[in-house]
């Protein structure tokens, strides 16, 4: 397998602090890679490293197997970057801001046009070519973000915090062209926001305090959850009577109620559903639903975050 980011024992040392502490990466060619983390937990301190705007104090870099070396990094030629804050040229239109970013990497004038172009669609910018920088949305620019970060046709670019600070309608505009670049270039974004990870990433790894706590598909890590969660609805009577019989069972972990709502924790969920089914045939319970809702990423970061503080 052909890894666009690879990193041996990687630290960073700050007078005695490990902010990245022995990070061991491996990031699939093509894919969606999805970095978390509590604030403070090494996040962007690693892409600094990444991109080669901090050397590390030990262990080592690949970028699309080519040492990255500090100061003399060939592989910067292969990245694109998009910071957390990006800045511009207010006054400048998005066409002569990419058209400045494609020129600072000698691509020629008349495939520059063409990038330029295609870029702007493919961001949704096409219909605001002319307009000035500064009057454009946080929504916008952060597109416009996106843009110069491929100018350079990368084979890999880092994201930190794209859609942070967006409003919804903007972080889905901002989350679908990421997700369009699936297979054409490898993504590696941090971010805070789960559900965002959750619907677009292929893998994700967790860290905290410059450790891994966790790294795989995003299948695999709702798959080791220990516990599901069953959503019973009914009148308040019916309710009532379902809390009463289960109240004392040894294998329903919690018990959350909520007006016509309960909502049961369980380590085995058939035993779980046979015990419900049970209830309310013996009763005659009629019920408007049961649900069994599966892990979500959440809870999984919340748990392992959690263990490791």
């Amino acid at each position: 397998m052909q890894f666009a980011v690879k990193t041996n024992e990687l630290v960073k040392d700050f007078n005695g602090l490990k902010a990245v502490n022995h990070l061991n990466l491996q990031v699939p060619f093509g894919t969606i890679y999805g970095f978390l983390g509590p604030n403070g937990s090494g996040k962007t301190t690693t892409l600094k490293m990444l991109t080669g705007m901090t050397e590390p104090t030990s262990g080592s870099i690949e970028i699309m197997g080519e040492p990255m070396i500090f100061g003399k990094q060939k592989s910067q030629e292969h990245i694109g970057f998009l910071p957390d804050v990006p800045g511009f040229y207010d006054w400048m239109s998005p066409r002569d801001f990419l058209t400045l970013c494609g020129e600072l990497f000698h691509i020629p004038k008349q495939e520059l046009i063409i990038r330029v172009q295609e870029l702007l669609k493919i961001v949704g910018l096409s219909k605001s070519v002319n307009k000035k920088i500064g009057t454009f949305s946080r929504g916008m620019k952060q597109r416009l973000g996106i843009a110069q970060a491929l100018i350079n046709k990368p084979s890999i670019i880092f994201l930190d915090e794209p859609v942070s600070a967006l409003d919804p309608q903007g972080r889905k505009e901002v989350m679908d062209i990421i997700f369009g670049l699936k297979g054409k270039v490898t993504v590696f974004f941090s971010t805070h926001i789960l559900s965002d990870v959750e619907r677009i990433c292929d893998r994700v790894i967790i860290i905290s305090e410059g450790v891994t706590v966790l790294e795989d598909t995003i299948e695999n890590i709702k798959a080791m959850s220990e516990t599901y969660k069953l959503e019973v609805e009914a009148d308040e009577n019916a309710i009532n009577l379902i809390e009463s019989l289960i109240l004392d069972d040894k294998n329903i972990l919690e018990i959350q109620r909520n007006h016509q709502l309960i909502t049961l924790t369980v380590i085995d969920l058939d035993y779980a559903r046979k015990r419900i089914y049970e209830i309310l045939h013996t009763n005659s319970i009629m019920v408007k639903k049961i649900i069994v809702k599966e892990p979500t990423l959440e809870d999984i970061y919340m748990k392992v975050v959690n263990h490791n503080v």
